[in-house]
This record gives structure tokens, C-alpha cells and sequence, in this order.
């Protein structure tokens, strides 16, 4: 099926639109929405910049000694993870469970927007702030932690486009079971919690229990962090790169036929 449909224009004949750019128009007036919502936006752009301090005081009081790594190579992708856990699936699990219960999603349906658009298009903006976020955040560890370049570079893009497509996915999934945005919130709130503790965000896996690091290798920010880290340092091994790239190509698989099997367009009565 083409991505391409006709309109009527004013007077002037058909008027060709495509799937690109009626995703771009949603995205630009979920973009004006997001910013009437003082709240979501907040937490969607001032947390993830703060927990990067709350997490510098506390390196002190790890020992990194011994295990290769740096307050550079600890912050850095840990950063990344706040900004996928707030800015991105925090924020949108409340917008798609807002603009449901508002019936927003129900109308955009009956028109001639596709199931995909719609949710991308309602995704960019938290994408692209949770984007935008990863890169100050960047450039600022490069200039007061000296974390230069990746090493290998094609680890980390790897790593961002998987948690870019998952997390926006498993935000979709939490709204469906919720009956209104507080309650989105709280059911996002295990998977958070779970992701900032066992993820190599607070603690890197490697100064977990040996019991405990292979469970949480499998959780969804696991392979995002340690592509991320494993990119910036170069210290990733073969085996390791390949247990990372499944588990993330495994958590996107699942996540995205999780949204094709349960998520809802009409509010949960």
C-alpha cells in the first residue's frame, strides 16, 4: 500500500500529502500540546538533566577501581538512560494515554492517517527533546570529564536507534493499561524503577552480584546502556556486542508486537 494520498485543495486542484509529512504536522501540534502541559514537559526536560548530579555525587562512594571504569564512562550512558526513562517514555506514556481518553486518537483514525503515523508522529516531539538532551549532555561530560569521541561509533547509534523505537513502543503498551493519565503515571512507575536500578544507570552492572547482573543483562535499558558505554570506551568484547544487540533487537521485536496486539484507541470504561 502507498504511503501516498490525495486531498482536496482549494480550488487548485488535488493536493498530494505523504506519510512523512502528515507525521511531521501530527508531531508539530503534539509538539504545541506537549508545551500547554507544564507538568509532562518538566518532567520531561528538566529531570533527566538533574539526575546526572544526583548520580556524580554518589561515584565517590563507588568503586570503580579495578573495573575499567571512569566518571566519564559511568555518567555518560547513564544519562542517556534518564533521558530514555523521562523525557521519552515517562512523557509519553501520559500524552498517549491523554490524547486517548480525549478521544484525539479515535478521530485522527477515522481520517486519512495510518496506525504508525499516529503514534510517531505523536512520539517525535519526546524523541527529539530526549534526543536533544543526550547531546548537551554530551558535549558538557566532554568538556568538564574529558570523555573524548567513541571509540566505536556504529555501537552507540545502534544503541539509541533500538531505545528510540522500544521505549516510545513500551510507553504505547503501559498507557493501554491505564484507565487515565495518573494512573499511566503509576503504572510506568515499576518499569522505571526496575530500569534506574538494575539497568547500569544508579550501578553499573558491574558492581552488582554476580547473581543479579545476568537478570538484569535482560531488561530493556540493559542493552542500550552497555552499547552506549561498550561504544565510548571500546572495551565491549565480541560476545558481549552480540548479547547486547540481541537482547535489544529482542526487546523492540516484543515491544512493538505488544502495541500491535494490545494497545487501545478508545478510552478504557
Amino acid at each position: 500500500m502507498s504511503g501516498t494520498a490525495i486531498t482536496t485543495g482549494t480550488g487548485k486542484g488535488p493536493v498530494r500529502t505523504t506519510a512523512a509529512g502528515r507525521t511531521r504536522a501530527l508531531a508539530r501540534a503534539e509538539l504545541t500540546l506537549l508545551g500547554r502541559s507544564r507538568a509532562t514537559l518538566a518532567a520531561a526536560v528538566f529531570v533527566p538533566l538533574v539526575m546526572p548530579l544526583m548520580l556524580r555525587s554518589n561515584l565517590e562512594s563507588m568503586r570503580l577501581k579495578g573495573t575499567g571504569l571512569t566518571a566519564g564512562s559511568v555518567l555518560l550512558p547513564s544519562s542517556v538512560g534518564f533521558a530514555l526513562l523521562f523525557a521519552v517514555y515517562g512523557s509519553l506514556v501520559s500524552v498517549y494515554a491523554a490524547r486517548r481518553e480525549e478521544l484525539v486518537l479515535k478521530r485522527l483514525r477515522t481520517g486519512e492517517l495510518r496506525d504508525l503515523e499516529i503514534l510517531a508522529g505523536a512520539a517525535l516531539p519526546s524523541v527529539a527533546i530526549g534526543l536533544a538532551q543526550c547531546l548537551v549532555l554530551t558535549a558538557a561530560y566532554q568538556v568538564m570529564l574529558g570523555v573524548g569521541a567513541p571509540k566505536e561509533p556504529q555501537l552507540v547509534v545502534l544503541g539509541l536507534l533500538s531505545a528510540f523505537v522500544t521505549w516510545p513502543a513500551l510507553a504505547a503498551v503501559t498507557a493501554s493499561f491505564s484507565r487515565s493519565v495518573e494512573g499511566a503515571q503509576i503504572a510506568a512507575g515499576p518499569l522505571t524503577l526496575v530500569s534506574l536500578l538494575g539497568s547500569g544507570t544508579f550501578i553499573p552492572l558491574e558492581l552488582l552480584p554476580d547473581r543479579l547482573a545476568p537478570f538484569c543483562e535482560l531488561l530493556p535499558l540493559t542493552p542500550v546502556i552497555t552499547l552506549i558505554r561498550g561504544g565510548w570506551t571500546g572495551h565491549l568484547s565480541a560476545h558481549d556486542t552480540v548479547g547486547a544487540l540481541v537482547t535489544a533487537v529482542a526487546w523492540t521485536v516484543i515491544a512493538v508486537f505488544a502495541v500491535r496486539r494490545w494497545f487501545r484507541w478508545e478510552p478504557r470504561r
